[in-house]
This record gives structure tokens, C-alpha cells and sequence, in this order.
């Protein structure tokens, strides 16, 4: 594949899509922890996020990432769960608030290219992590890119400014490599810009026909 530490493209503010699903559970029991294992972000917390990182890690199991929140160590906003999880080609995990500064990248930890170089990373983006080995004989699949692509088109469509998505290993190249070489970043680009797996929820669809076809009530009042 290629280089993770250059992992790394932008969103075009132009081609924001106007509606993003996301299909997401909360880690059972995780609520309470993540504020714990969180900060209160400095930065406005819908108008202030800037990035989404994503990161992989590096074990291979969805309750082994979830344990270093439940420990109090470090957090990240999603969890992608592996191909032997039954979660996988369901939903992902809803693991921290995403109004809290989840602790995914070290504060030391920045990049010219990712908002001028400006650190503290944790107060102005979200954090995914992808369930992998970070093992040659551990593929990602195509649903975890399908997923974690929709969860940036899901925070694009929220978060008016967003502009930023970036590898772990570019932020911190010294100490980090996720999420690794086999992550197919290309394709996982193409799939956040393409976003061809959303649909316009049918009742929403319904409402706008309906919309198109019924005239305008009055609005005048009798006494």
C-alpha cells in the first residue's frame, strides 16, 4: 500500500454531503468511563472540530480497545469492529461523547499541514479506531473501510468545518504507524468523497413529494 505517515487528504467544504446516517451503538457500560477518560474541549465543540483521525489497533478484539477507556488510559469517539465480531457489518461503537476532547493523540503531537500545525489535537478533532492486528495475515475489510468511511461522511455533514482526515502516523511518525501500511487509505478516500451507500431515508423522500404536490394552506385566522 503506502506510506501511513502520509495518509492524509481534505474535504472539499463544496461537496459536504446534506445527510450522512450513522449506524452506531454505545459500548455497554462505557458512558460514565469516557467522561472520565475525556477532557472538555476548548474549542466549540461542533464549530471548533477541525479533523478526524483515524487510527488501528493493533489487537483483535472490539473489547480489548474498549478496556483502555474503561481503564481511564485513552479514548477515541468510534470503535470499527472486526470481521469475526458479530457487530461487524452492523453498526459500529459509539465509545466517547463526541463534545468531549477524546485522548487519541499526544498533545505534543501536530503537522503543518493539518490546521497550520496547531497542537493539542485532541480538543479539535474525532478519533476512529478500526479493529485490526496490524498483521499481514489480518486484512482489513471491505466493510470496516465502508464503515469508518461513513463515519467521516457522518461527522462531515455535522461538523460545518471539518476539513481534515488524517492517519495517526502522521501526527505522531516518531511513536505511531496505524493505521498501517495494508489500510487501503485510496480507497478508503474514494469511499468517503463517493458516499454512494446513502439514501434518503424513505419517510424524509415522502415528506418532499408531498411537499411538491400539496399547495399552501391558508394561513388566515377566524375569530
Amino acid at each position: 500500500m503506502g506510506d501511513p505517515a502520509t495518509y492524509h487528504f481534505d474535504l472539499d467544504p463544496a461537496l459536504r454531503p446534506a445527510h450522512a446516517p450513522l449506524e452506531e451503538r454505545w459500548w455497554p457500560g462505557i458512558r460514565d468511563a469516557a467522561l472520565k477518560a475525556s477532557s472538555a474541549r476548548i474549542y466549540d465543540p461542533i464549530k471548533g472540530v477541525r479533523a478526524v483521525v483515524i487510527h488501528a489497533t493493533a489487537g483483535g478484539s472490539s473489547a480489548g480497545a474498549a478496556s483502555v477507556i474503561l481503564d481511564g488510559k485513552a479514548s477515541f469517539h468510534w470503535l470499527v469492529p472486526d470481521e469475526d465480531e458479530p457487530q461487524h457489518g452492523q453498526f459500529v461503537w459509539a465509545t466517547c461523547h463526541e463534545a468531549r476532547a477524546a485522548w487519541h493523540v499526544r498533545n505534543a503531537c501536530s503537522h503543518p499541514a493539518i490546521w497550520d500545525g496547531r497542537g493539542r489535537i485532541n480538543h479539535w478533532s474525532l478519533g476512529i479506531e478500526v479493529v485490526n492486528r496490524q498483521v499481514r495475515t489480518d486484512a482489513f475489510s471491505d466493510w470496516q473501510i465502508e464503515a469508518t468511511a461513513q463515519i467521516v461522511r457522518y461527522a462531515w455533514s455535522k461538523y460545518p468545518n471539518l476539513s481534515h482526515v488524517v492517519s495517526h502516523a502522521m501526527l505522531d511518525p516518531a511513536r505511531r504507524s496505524d493505521p498501517g501500511r495494508l489500510f487501503p487509505w485510496e480507497r478508503f478516500r474514494e469511499a468517503v468523497m463517493d458516499g454512494r451507500g446513502e439514501r434518503v431515508p424513505e419517510l424524509v423522500a415522502g415528506v418532499a413529494e408531498l411537499e411538491e404536490t400539496t399547495p399552501p394552506a391558508s394561513h388566515c385566522m377566524t375569530a
